[in-house]
């Protein structure tokens, strides 16, 4: 949890404000505390800038590892028994959609020429610490590639909740949470597999990587028509 206090603090707030009758205004000071004010961010279900704040001073990146908190209400059993997966198993499927949720924002921000991801900090250098709350799978990775079969509507879901951090002050320009559900097979069930739910974690962070992308050419006039 070191270095990314705030985010691991607001992945618990998620997680107990899904569980719980937590209130809309908790959470908005929770976003807002330090100065922040509430803006509109296309494909973000919240998002809170600091007022002035430009994008367009940054030109490379730094991407913190993420943190992932699974959902209070997350204890499925195994795959094709009733035993509940280990701590072991827990930390495998929370080390890979740690893993891919990353490479998705380095890979969406290096694409075609883009932006450099470094790990020193600089004056042009925009920080982002990712943090995943509420995760459930449907299908977790707890037996070999193959075996594991569990027929369901949906992969699972998760919430992203990201700071945007000037590196060098340290002071936060933006703060954006957003909850994603996989797809959907709709009224018929149908076959998941860990690979499969991998596949499902990648394409939702590969939006949320690309709203990022987005953003952040928009603010340099490279806006793609």
């Amino acid at each position: 949890m070191k270095g990314n206090l705030f985010v691991a603090a607001l992945c618990v707030l998620l997680t107990s404000f899904a569980s719980t009758s937590g209130t809309a205004a908790t959470l908005e000071e929770a976003l807002s505390h330090d100065g922040l004010e509430k803006v509109s961010v296309k494909g973000i279900d919240l998002a809170y800038a600091r007022p002035n704040a430009k994008l367009s001073n940054y030109k490379r990146f730094m991407i913190d590892p993420v943190e992932v908190a699974f959902s209070k209400s997350y204890t499925p059993p195994s795959t094709g028994s009733m035993i509940q997966p280990s701590s072991a198993d827990r930390e495998r499927i929370r080390a890979g959609v740690a893993s891919v949720v990353r490479e998705e924002f380095v890979r969406e921000l290096q694409a075609a020429g883009g932006y450099p991801v470094v790990a020193a900090a600089g004056p042009d250098v925009l920080r982002v610490k990712a943090g995943i709350a509420n995760l459930h799978v449907a299908a977790p990775d707890t037996a070999a590639v193959g075996r594991s079969r569990t027929y369901v509507v949906s992969a699972g879901e998760m919430t992203l909740v990201a700071e945007l951090i000037d590196s060098e002050s340290g002071e936060v320009q933006a703060r954006l949470v957003d909850r994603s559900e996989a797809r959907s097979s709709g009224p018929r069930v149908s076959l998941s597999s860990p690979m499969e739910n991998r596949e499902e974690a990648r394409e939702i962070a590969a939006a949320w990587a690309k709203v990022l992308r987005n953003a952040v050419d928009r603010a340099h006039g490279m806006e793609k028509k």
